[in-house]
C-alpha cells in the first residue's frame, strides 16, 4: 500500500527551518514526499482576527502555537513586514526539488487565502492563483503540476482553475479516496488526493491525545492496510513535533507502507479512471471552520448523449 507524504510548507520559519529537517528526516528513511510552498509573502499574524471564530482559540491552546511558530512570525504582517518567500527562500525551494522530492503550490499568501477564499469572487481567485504560478516559474522554470490549497479552503473558481491553469492533480480537500470533483454539478476534470488521516495538531490535546503519544494514535488509524494521504507541516513536524514524525515514518514502514509522494500515488491508481465526487464544506473534529471534503458519489443520469 501507498502512503503519499504532503507536507504544507506555510510560513518563513518553516521553510529556511523546517523544510531542510524534513528533507534530512525522509533521506534518513528513504521517503518521497510532495512539499507544497507558500510563494509569496508570510502574513501568518494577520491571523489572529481568526480570535473570534468559533474553536479558534480552543485550538490555539490545544496546540502551543507560539512554541511551534515563535513570536516573530506571529508579527508578520501586522507589528513587522511579511517577509516575501518564494524571493528570500529561493535556494531552499530550489534544493527540495534537486534532491528528487515533487514540488507544487500551497498558496501565495496563506493566511489571506485561507481566511478570505470562501467568499471572494474569479477575479480574486484567479489573481491569487496565478500569482502563486508565476512565482513558481520563476524560482523552479517549470509548470507546477500539483496544488494544494491553504487549510483545505476552496471555492468553486479555485476548483475550475486548478483544471484550466493545467494541475495534473491536486490535494485541496479531506476526504478517503481519489476522486474528480463535482462542483455545482460541474464536473472538474482536476483529480483530487484527499487528505485521509487527521494532522497532529487536530489530535494533540483531544481525548488524552498528547505529543508523546499522538505517534501511536495515528499508526492504530493506518493498522488496515490502504492507500493513505497524510498532511503534515514545516512548522511543526518540521521542528518541535519532529520526533512524532520520525516515529511516524519507522511505524508506517513497519506496518508495509510504501512512503511516496502525492506523483507516486497518482502513478500508482489502477485504469478505469476516477469515481466522480460532490464536494462539500463540512466541520472536522480539531479544526475551526469547515474544510473542503470529499462529499457523495455523484451519479450522472447515463440516459443522457
Amino acid at each position: 500500500m501507498n502512503l503519499a507524504l504532503k507536507i504544507d510548507v506555510d510560513t518563513f520559519r518553516g521553510t529556511r527551518i523546517g523544510v531542510p529537517h524534513l528533507m534530512d528526516m525522509l533521506k534518513r528513511h528513504d521517503a518521497g514526499a510532495t512539499f507544497l510552498f507558500s510563494l509569496g509573502p508570510d502574513h501568518t499574524g494577520r491571523a489572529i482576527k481568526r480570535a473570534f471564530r468559533p474553536g479558534f482559540m480552543k485550538k490555539v491552546g490545544r496546540t502551543s502555537v507560539m512554541s511551534h511558530y515563535g513570536v516573530k512570525t506571529l508579527l508578520y504582517g501586522t507589528l513587522l513586514p511579511g517577509p516575501d518567500i518564494g524571493k528570500r527562500c529561493t535556494p531552499v525551494l530550489r534544493s527540495v526539488r534537486d534532491a528528487g522530492f515533487e514540488v507544487g503550490i500551497h498558496t501565495w499568501d496563506h493566511v489571506e487565502w485561507q481566511d478570505h477564499v470562501g467568499t471572494e469572487d474569479a477575479a480574486w481567485t484567479e489573481e491569487r492563483m496565478a500569482k502563486a504560478r508565476d512565482r513558481f516559474r520563476e524560482v523552479f522554470g517549470a509548470e507546477p503540476e500539483v496544488h494544494g490549497a491553504a487549510g483545505w479552503q476552496m471555492n468553486v473558481h479555485a476548483y475550475r482553475r486548478t483544471q484550466s491553469f493545467g494541475f495534473r492533480y491536486a490535494s485541496d480537500t479531506r476526504g478517503t479516496h481519489p476522486f474528480l470533483p463535482v462542483v455545482r454539478g460541474e464536473i472538474v476534470a482536476c483529480p483530487q488526493f484527499p487528505t485521509t488521516l487527521p494532522t497532529l495538531d487536530e489530535m494533540i490535546g483531544l481525548d488524552g491525545v498528547t505529543e508523546a503519544n499522538v505517534a501511536e494514535r495515528v499508526l492504530a488509524l493506518t493498522a488496515e492496510p490502504r492507500d493513505h494521504v497524510y498532511t503534515l507541516h514545516a512548522e511543526l513536524e518540521g521542528m518541535k513535533l519532529a520526533p512524532a514524525f520520525e516515529a511516524l515514518l519507522a511505524g508506517w514502514k513497519d506496518q508495509g507502507y510504501k512512503l511516496t509522494s502525492l506523483a507516486g500515488l497518482a502513478a500508482a491508481q489502477p485504469p478505469g479512471g476516477l469515481p466522480l465526487h460532490t464536494v462539500l464544506d463540512t466541520p472536522l473534529p480539531g479544526r475551526s471552520g469547515t474544510l473542503s471534503t470529499q462529499g457523495p458519489a455523484f451519479l450522472q443520469d447515463r440516459s443522457s448523449p
